[in-house]
């Protein structure tokens, strides 16, 4: 008994604190993926719009390069999505990203590529929040 008070003296307010740091790291980390779903919903809206320019032909092809390319973002979110609905996916889909990346192929779209220098540059900035 004197080891286990010796290695925690409080466990109960470890225990409290290591929940609460999960929580606000979870809540962060749909905070990000919020933000790069309302960037893909941007994008993709001004895809249609271009797309919808271009058969009044009023689209430049510069334009319909970019939308040519979100539309190639929209299905890579499509082909992703499909893994989503199998059983295991959360452990398909980072297998199948991380696959990917081995290959040399871009399996996410655009907008989720920086998602993980985002979540270190606010995990940067909380660090020094709390110091």
């Amino acid at each position: 008994m004197k080891v286990y008070a010796h290695v925690h003296k409080a466990p109960i307010r470890v225990f409290r604190i290591s929940k609460r740091r999960f929580w606000l790291r979870l809540k962060r980390d749909l905070l990000i993926l919020k933000e790069a779903l309302s960037q893909e919903k941007q994008e993709t809206k001004e895809m249609l719009v271009t797309y919808k320019r271009y058969t009044k032909k009023q689209a430049s092809s510069e334009e319909l390069r970019e939308a040519n390319k979100q539309f190639g973002d929209l299905l890579k979110g499509l082909g992703l999505g499909m893994f989503a609905v199998l059983p295991f996916a959360p452990i398909t889909i980072p297998l199948v990203v991380k696959l990917g990346k081995v290959v040399g192929v871009d399996v996410l779209p655009s907008s989720f590529n920086n998602m993980g220098e985002k979540m270190r540059q606010r995990k940067a900035a909380n660090d020094d929040e709390n110091q």
